[in-house]
């Protein structure tokens, strides 16, 4: 257990890093005013190229868009999980102790999400009604990418019945694929912007599940 914990915290780290190496070389390799409105891009070779292939396809963003919400309906799955925990053990501190740290996960994934927002690293490749928005790293793929492997995790752990566990899984799987490609793909981001939230919510992933079995090991989960 402790191996393992180990080796998702060298994951975690690997990931961080290489996202904190790409964001900045975002902002000094092959930098072009290529964006909208003149902006600057980064590896505006590869991002142009790619977003020259794709198109922009807004059907699918709004695809993409709307269902986004289904990480925030995971997470409100598993607030509810911990709200009866605490009403039915009297008390927030008895609730399972992955819970806990899941909901701080899930605060610090939202508190990224505002930051990022924020922070014009790059823009769109294109206006959305009318507005320049940040698009480095991806907000929707930071939610699915960062949620998303929160269910597959807690279901394994929580789900006793194969068929059910299997099927969560599969679908949690598909759903997260076809999130990520939908938005590298229709035409709202760099691909850059997709490419920086897999790594840095790979990142933050591994870090909680390092947690988790840190508390598994000391039989504090469940």
């Amino acid at each position: 257990m402790k191996m393992r914990s180990e080796k998702n915290f060298i994951t975690a780290g690997v990931l961080m890093i290489l996202f904190l190496l790409l964001t900045i070389l975002v902002q000094i390799v092959d930098v072009k005013p290529l964006g909208v409105n003149g902006t600057n891009i980064g590896f505006s070779t590869v991002n142009c190229c790619f977003h020259g292939l794709t198109g922009v396809n807004m059907v699918l963003y709004h695809i993409t868009d709307w269902l986004g919400l289904v990480p925030l309906i995971v997470c409100l799955i598993f607030a509810g999980v911990g709200f009866i925990q605490a009403i039915k053990r009297r008390s927030v501190f008895l609730v399972d102790y992955d819970i806990l740290l899941l909901g701080l996960y899930y605060l610090l994934i939202f508190f990224c999400y505002t930051v990022f927002e924020s922070i014009p690293i790059n823009y769109r490749p294109v206006l959305i009604n009318g507005v320049q928005e940040a698009s480095y790293p991806s907000s929707t793929t930071l939610l699915v990418m960062g949620i998303m492997p929160t269910l597959q995790e807690q279901v394994r752990r929580r789900v006793k019945r194969k068929s059910v566990r299997d099927f969560i899984c599969v679908f949690a799987v598909v759903f997260s694929m076809f999130m990520v490609i939908g938005r590298a793909v229709c035409g709202v981001h760099w691909l850059t912007d997709i490419v920086g939230s897999l790594l840095f919510c790979g990142g933050l992933f591994h870090i909680y599940k390092a947690f988790i079995l840190l508390l598994d090991k000391r039989g504090k989960v469940g």
